[in-house]
């Protein structure tokens, strides 16, 4: 699925926190958002997923307008932060509740859960906790969990790597990478850990005050020297 971007900006008051005059995400990449805090990078996110709506301009999934058609999150997973969670579920009726939303099985719903058994590691499932009372690490794993049973043909996830330990981070980038190849899933990922976005995008767009600055293909890793020599130039 492709998303294109046409004359996007956002403002809040006098400040401009993104200004995106033409951007493609072309389907089947599996792209990575850098920058500094206050880039935009989870300014654009929320503009791809209709959260907050634009201030100019507009986004197209498939061909259609977010903001005007909801289709497409018939076909989107997504994560941004935990306001996406539902505190007061456990994280099995958390999983339940996102299966009824699309008319997964509760049998489908045990089948796609198994590969992310590893990532689990044994401490969400089974735990009758609710996710209120789980730390940031397993609150990011249930989110991203969530996001990615559904078998998306778009899956956005702000910052995934966030509060994981080394060795959660290797299985998300590893989950993540396995669903854009297999399945030819849309990623869009923002990280601040550029060895993990180098290492898994397709593709890489460096983001400066709202602005796409650079548009870095990247075949294994390519694009890694010159997003170093930027980030090393800002010290």
């Amino acid at each position: 699925m492709e998303i294109k971007i046409t004359e996007l900006k956002k403002v809040y008051g006098e400040q401009t926190a993104l200004d995106i005059p033409d951007l493609t995400l072309e389907s089947g990449q599996l792209i990575g958002l850098v920058g500094n805090n206050g880039a935009g990078k989870t300014t654009l996110m929320r503009l791809i997923l209709d959260i907050i709506g634009a201030t100019e301009g507009y986004v197209e999934s498939n061909g259609r307008r977010v903001e005007r058609d909801e289709e497409w999150k018939k076909y989107t997973g997504s994560f941004i932060d935990g306001r996406f969670l539902v505190d007061f579920f456990t994280p099995e009726e958390y999983f339940s509740f996102i299966a009824r939303i699309y008319g997964m099985d509760e049998e489908t719903l045990k089948r796609r859960l198994q590969p992310f058994e590893p990532l689990m590691h044994g401490e969400v499932l089974g735990t009758n906790k609710y996710l209120k009372d789980f730390s940031e690490g397993n609150r990011q794993k249930v989110g991203i969990i969530g996001a990615m049973i559904l078998q998306p043909k778009v899956l956005i996830l702000d910052e995934p790597f966030n509060y994981l330990d080394p060795s959660s981070q290797i299985i998300v980038s590893r989950l993540i990478q396995q669903m854009n190849r297999e399945q030819g899933t849309t990623v869009l990922i923002s990280s601040h850990n550029l060895s993990f976005v180098a290492d898994i995008s397709t593709r890489i767009h460096l983001l400066e005050k709202g602005r796409v600055i650079k548009d870095l293909e990247n075949r294994e890793g390519s694009a890694t020297e010159e997003l170093r020599e930027y980030f090393e130039g800002g010290i």
